[in-house]
């Protein structure tokens, strides 16, 4: 009798392929968002990394003019004749020995039309002031990536026409438009960084992110030392622009905007991708987020914000009105104390250089003041710092100039520590969904001051104590209105307008 075949042993279960690398749990806090992807791991560092490219820009394009309009000494070839802008003198010459062209030199901006070269500079603060407002409002109703990538790529193309500018009025047009881009790219960048990294770190690089506009600043003085022709300067700060192309690929929508606005869907993949960068769990993610936007949405109906809404509750219009206060004197004392230190004479590049750099000191101190003081103290300390060199330097105004320079020095100094803590404390004070707005008016109201400021430089001719004491009066008041906003170090973003009017009358329990 044959014997039945035996039947072949059940293959082996397979074994379960081990990940490629270990799960790394998130802690849940009260934020949503960061719940899913970490405070600050692997994804929000290279976000930051390819980002603050963006910003080296910003230094260049609000500051060039200081090189596009340097001064040009004008001499007269008429003999007997030493006033160049004397009607009996028939010819003059520029000295190109230190500049071989600038906006001067092409379109004649001298004797009755000087004020014009000035005047360009006034338009392009009108233009970062429009364009903060602005892309601030696109980036809030459509999004902050279209906001985003729109100026990243109209400060490109804008800044390579400004190069070729056939006529003086058509470059006032063009560097206006760069300067629209401009005032995009610093308030809607921000709070694309600031969205997505937790309270933990986020006045670390809320802070470190300014940085790149004081290398920027500084590095003019290397371009215009080598570039002595304003065309070809022009295009050297603006061609490094192609690299945004990247941000095509590399800048996702925000998470946080996304789930704000009610597109859940959407918010969740872009979480789940960053998740993966960071090593996150993802499982929980859609749960979770769902979850949250559901009581969300029974706290207050999904809405999307306007400028108006900033005004529209007693407690959110007062913080509005003091933070607006806050970039109103920082621009005008940061940009204005600047000028004043630069009107002392002496080598160009060499001013320009030490007045940047002088950024990089106050805005490393920012980082552990802010960390250890709060963002509130910090902000009353560095406004009382510009107010004491300032109001000092109006008594001292007769002085050596070696004491004069110090007391301005001062005043500069306090002002950039002010710069980064106004960034970090007003992206941390207003509600997502009209942060992009709140940023955006407070960019504009500091371009009123930065506006401003060369007008009061120029009353020195009035009296030498009256510039410093308007800029340290108005520290004075902004050190002031600082009292009644709240504290906002190491608290959960606002969400809804409704937290944006209850942040800061809750207790410090609540808030913790």
């Amino acid at each position: 009798m044959a014997k039945e075949p035996k039947e072949p042993p059940p293959p082996a279960a397979a074994a379960q392929p081990k990940p490629k690398y270990e799960l790394r749990p998130v802690e849940k806090v009260k934020d949503p968002i960061i719940s899913q992807i970490g405070d600050f791991r692997r994804y929000q560092l290279f976000f930051f990394l390819i980002v603050v490219l963006c910003k080296f820009g910003t230094g260049w394009h609000t500051l060039a003019h200081i090189f596009l309009a340097a001064p040009t000494p004008l001499k007269c070839l008429t003999p007997n004749v030493t006033d160049a802008c004397s009607k009996d003198c028939k010819q003059t010459e520029f000295n190109t020995t230190v500049f071989k062209t600038t906006i001067i030199t092409q379109w004649d901006l001298i004797c009755d039309r000087q004020s014009l070269a000035s005047l360009s500079q006034s338009i392009v603060m009108l233009g970062i002031m429009v364009g903060g407002m602005s892309f601030g409002m696109i980036a809030d109703r459509w999004g902050r990536r279209p906001a985003f990538l729109l100026c990243c790529f109209m400060q490109l193309f804008t800044g390579l026409i400004v190069c070729a500018s056939p006529f003086f009025w058509f470059y006032c047009l063009f560097r206006f438009l760069v300067a629209v881009a401009t005032g995009g790219t610093m308030t809607v960048s921000f709070v694309l960084l600031m969205e997505i990294i937790g309270p933990k770190k986020r006045e670390l690089i809320g802070i470190l992110y300014q940085i790149p506009f004081n290398i920027g600043h500084a590095s003019l003085s290397l371009f215009a030392f080598y570039i002595r022709e304003w065309r070809w300067f022009q295009f050297s700060v603006t061609i490094f622009s192609v690299v945004f192309v990247i941000y095509i690929w590399l800048v996702p929508e925000s998470p946080r905007w996304l789930f704000t606005t009610g597109r859940v869907d959407k918010s969740v993949k872009v979480l789940e991708r960053i998740a993966r960068h960071n090593r996150a769990p993802t499982d929980t993610i859609r749960p979770e987020i769902e979850a949250a936007h559901q009581v969300l949405a029974s706290r207050q109906p999904t809405k999307k914000g306007n400028v108006i809404d900033l005004f529209r509750t007693p407690y959110m219009r007062l913080k509005t009105i003091c933070m607006a206060n806050d970039w109103l004197v920082v621009c005008m004392v940061y940009y204005g104390t600047a000028q004043y230190i630069a009107k002392l004479g002496g080598d160009i590049f060499l001013n320009v250089l030490i007045a940047a750099l002088l950024g990089i000191p106050g805005t490393l101190l920012c980082v552990v003041l802010t960390k250890y003081l709060g963002r509130k103290m910090t902000m009353m300390l560095s406004n009382g710092l510009s107010a004491c060199g300032l109001l000092l330097l109006v008594f001292l105004h007769k002085s050596k100039q070696i004491v004069q320079v110090m007391c301005a020095t001062l005043g500069l100094f306090g002002a950039s520590i002010t710069f980064p803590n106004v960034y970090l404390y007003g992206a941390e004070l207003f509600p997502t969904v009209v942060r992009s707005n709140g940023m955006g008016l407070c960019s504009m109201v500091g371009r009123i001051g930065g506006l401003v400021a060369p007008m009061i430089c120029e009353l020195d001719v009035y009296g030498a104590w009256i510039t410093p004491l308007v800029f340290g009066v108005f520290s004075v008041l902004a050190m002031l209105g600082t009292i009644f906003l709240p504290e906002t170090r190491g608290t959960p973003l606002p969400e809804t307008l409704e937290d944006g009017e209850s942040f800061g009358r809750k207790s410090p329990k609540e808030q913790s």
